[in-house]
């Protein structure tokens, strides 16, 4: 009786020990998405049963993507978490999907029919074996006309031909099934590996007081979601408020579906760090003038040129080469070296990076890219850094703090494809007027003024443009702009009608000794095709010289507002339904005869 009391006791502590240390797993619910412009926030809440001493608890659907930095996980009970890790699981759908349930069906298809036709097949080939050997006819056969004997051998070779090309056909049939077969079943692979996923899972080591049922929050930040701002705007007539429509393309690729969640939408970005940055002391020294480059104070970049895509397509360094003809300085220019972030890469990588991710750029010529990078910069150096993460905070928009929050539960499948969320509507009064610059095109642009723009907290995107009910285009909304006045461009309208033409009963050409002067007469013709009256601004412009042996006399313009500086005119009017104005602009250009300019 004592051994065994003794041996009950020790079993009844080794099952403690052994309960303490129970594994559980559990599945979080996704309760909460806070989105921003790149990244996202995610909150989750998890149920679990605790043993009293040490646990471990597995929570799973995680995204399989987090900063591991930013995870939190937060209990309703004195639960110490005493280590957590996070890690992945790959997946396969446990349902089947209907595509490939589809594709399945149409290989059982397929399959049957490849089934009948070897049936065919086989009776066809047992026909065949039979009229063989039957068709042996012995000489010493009686009673056998030479007629029926030619009647049977036609029989035969007829039947034979038939069932040969009958096999013949069917097994081509065969075959193209066959391949059909394969291509269906490389299909299904591609799918069923399409939709196997990762989704990611903590493995939590836990030391409980108490015994119960605990609650948990889980919240971190995952880079895979993300949106962009997109617009809709309405303009029933020019005698309305524009209506605008504040929408987000949203996506994410998290690994979980987000089913039935709180969704809040954020204008900034989370960083990666929050320091504050230091200022140290600025020091001046000479420097090469022809090696200095001007700091970046506008869209433009000194000492680059770029074409206007968001990708690098081409810079040139100036400044080297000693031929005096372009044509051989070009072919005789050392390529530069590109160097971003520290690293040398190729023309062709620097070509594929976005200018909207550079922080800085700054070209250096020969002498000074030699010096720091070699001989192989004997060409000079375009030297980029990029934006980091944190650097993306300080966009123009100045809205890092605006939040929208979704009073309706989204759903938001983890698949890459953009979902619509609308944000909020607006109608903006607005001063509407027609704007039209002939000697660049000829159509009049419908363009709305908004003052006070700023309290609708817009970010820059594309706008699908609504007018009078048909959709026109898109346009670009400038929220970086520093303007009290948002322009905005709301399509052209072929109901005012703007031409431009030369005069050539007023246009000349004389030859003044050793010069050359040209007389150059346009007309513009301006009709309003509308049924109410509208607000029209007209450009045109005459040539501005940058040389003393050039001269530029404006000689009409019909009462333009002049900049000389620029050489822009520009008329404002208002004209009536059916009214036409026109306004003419003569200018003359003197010049040495012996030379060409771009008149």
């Amino acid at each position: 009786m004592k051994r065994t009391f003794i041996l009950l006791i020790a079993l009844s502590m080794a099952a403690g020990v052994f309960a303490g240390d129970e594994k559980n797993i559990v599945s979080s619910v996704l309760k909460s998405a806070m989105v921003y412009r790149v990244g996202a926030e995610l909150t989750h809440t998890a149920k679990a049963t605790l043993s009293r001493g040490n646990n471990e608890l597995v929570i799973d659907n995680i995204s399989n993507r987090i900063d591991v930095n930013s995870l939190q996980i937060g209990s309703n009970g004195n639960v110490t978490i005493l280590s957590v890790e996070f890690s992945t699981n790959f997946l396969r759908p446990e349902q089947k999907l209907p595509i490939v349930k589809k594709l399945e069906d149409s290989l059982d298809s397929v399959n049957d029919e490849i089934n009948r036709i070897q049936v065919i097949l086989k009776t066809d080939q047992e026909l065949l074996d039979l009229l063989k050997a039957n068709k042996e006819i012995r000489g010493d056969q009686t009673g056998v006309s030479v007629a029926e004997l030619t009647k049977m051998m036609e029989y035969y070779k007829t039947k034979t031909l038939e069932l040969q090309n009958e096999i013949s056909r069917y097994k081509e049939k065969e075959k193209k099934l066959h391949a059909i077969t394969a291509k269906i079943n490389q299909q299904i692979k591609e799918e069923e590996q399409k939709n196997y996923k990762t989704i990611g899972k903590l493995m939590l080591q836990l030391y409980c007081p108490i015994a119960g049922q605990y609650d948990f929050n889980i919240s971190y930040v995952t880079p895979s979601a993300s949106w962009n701002p997109a617009y809709d705007l309405r303009v029933e007539n020019i005698t309305k408020p524009v209506a605008l429509a504040y929408k987000a393309k949203l996506t994410q690729i998290t690994g979980i579906d987000w089913d039935n969640v709180k969704l809040s939408l954020s204008t900034s970005i989370p960083s990666q760090h929050n320091n504050a940055p230091e200022v140290k002391a600025w020091y001046l020294a000479f420097v090469n003038a022809g090696n200095y480059v001007a700091p970046y104070y506008s869209n433009r970049i000194a000492g680059v040129a770029a074409a206007p895509s968001p990708a690098l397509s081409e810079v040139v360094v100036s400044g080297y080469g000693t031929t005096s003809n372009r044509d051989e300085e070009k072919e005789k220019a050392i390529e530069p070296v590109y160097v971003v972030n520290g690293n040398i890469i190729s023309k062709e990588e620097f070509k594929k990076i976005d200018r909207r991710a550079i922080k800085s750029t700054n070209v250096l010529k020969d002498n000074q890219a030699s010096a720091i990078y070699g001989s192989r910069a004997s060409g000079g150096a375009v030297v980029v850094t990029l934006k980091e993460l944190g650097d993306y905070v300080d966009v123009k928009d100045n809205l890092l703090n605006v939040v929208f929050d979704i009073d309706l539960p989204y759903d938001v499948p983890s698949n890459g494809k953009e979902q619509n969320v609308n944000l909020k509507d607006f109608k903006i009064p607005a001063q509407y007027k027609y704007y039209s610059a002939p000697r660049l095109d000829k159509d009049a642009y419908l363009m709305g003024e908004i003052v006070d723009w700023e309290a609708l907290n817009l970010l820059p995107g594309l706008a699908n443009i609504i007018f009078e009910g048909t959709y026109i285009g898109k346009t670009n909304i400038d929220a970086s702009s520093v303007q009290d006045t948002l322009n905005l461009t709301l399509g052209r309208d072929k109901r005012v009608v703007v031409n431009r033409d030369r005069l050539a009963d007023f246009s000349s050409v004389k030859f003044l000794g050793a010069n050359k002067k040209q007389t150059l007469t346009f007309e513009i013709t301006v009709r309003n095709n509308k049924k109410e009256a509208v607000q029209m601004e007209i450009q045109d412009q005459y040539p501005v010289s940058t040389n003393k042996d050039i001269e530029v006399e404006l000689l009409q313009h019909d009462g333009a507002t002049v900049n000389a500086e620029t050489g822009i005119l520009t008329w404002k009017a208002q004209l009536a339904p059916g009214e036409i104005k026109k306004y003419r602009v003569s200018y003359s250009v003197k010049y040495p005869k012996d030379k060409t300019i771009n008149l």
